[in-house]
């Protein structure tokens, strides 16, 4: 006589209910080391971001400003309106470095910037410690279009709305204060 076994319902309940245990179990101990794993992530990425601005900020050198040139600001009607001492960028080393790693500039000092030829120009703020008011003039000294309190250490563009020649940068605030708008016109001249 061949003997059946018979399977016990308890056990085979305490052996599922084992087994659903383990496997919950197992579940909760890979979602903590795969949570461990993203914070871990996170507060690099953290540590990173800092580390990089923190050496942004202790890139940024107090140059001497060294005056080339006078800038004068006119309105529409040619009344004057308010005059720069002015550094001057005309080469691809200069315009690009710009105001870069600076750490301040007066209110009656700026960059020229001077390209080769007129066409839709574009600026962004890397490396720039200072916000400032991006403004761009035609090949007839006209103002043609004002970004103004640009973001520091940003790589956002910040482009022309038709083409120019020459940029203006001066500190933020400075066209608001002057009253500086589109279609005013720029007078310079080199000094040195």
């Amino acid at each position: 006589m061949v003997q059946k076994k018979v399977d016990n319902p308890t056990r085979t309940k305490k052996s599922n209910l084992n087994l659903k245990l383990i496997t919950v179990i197992s579940i909760v101990v890979i979602a903590a080391v795969v949570i461990t794993f993203i914070i871990t992530k996170i507060d690099q990425q953290g540590k990173t971001s800092t580390a990089t601005a923190d050496k942004q900020i202790e890139e940024v050198q107090n140059y001497e400003f060294e005056k080339e040139g006078e800038l004068t600001f006119n309105s529409s009607d040619s009344k004057y309106i308010t005059s720069l001492e002015i550094e001057i960028a005309e080469d691809n080393i200069e315009r690009s470095k710009g105001l870069m790693f600076r750490k301040n500039m007066l209110e009656n000092q700026g960059m020229l910037f001077i390209f080769s030829r007129q066409e839709y120009q574009s600026f962004w703020m890397r490396n720039t410690a200072i916000s400032l008011d991006i403004i761009f003039v035609n090949s007839n000294n006209e103002i043609v279009t004002i970004h103004k309190n640009t973001n520091t250490f940003s790589d956002k563009s910040y482009p022309s709305t038709k083409p120019a020649i020459f940029v203006v940068e001066v500190i933020a605030g400075f066209t608001d204060k002057y009253g500086i708008n589109v279609g005013d016109k720029i007078v310079w001249r080199r000094t040195k």
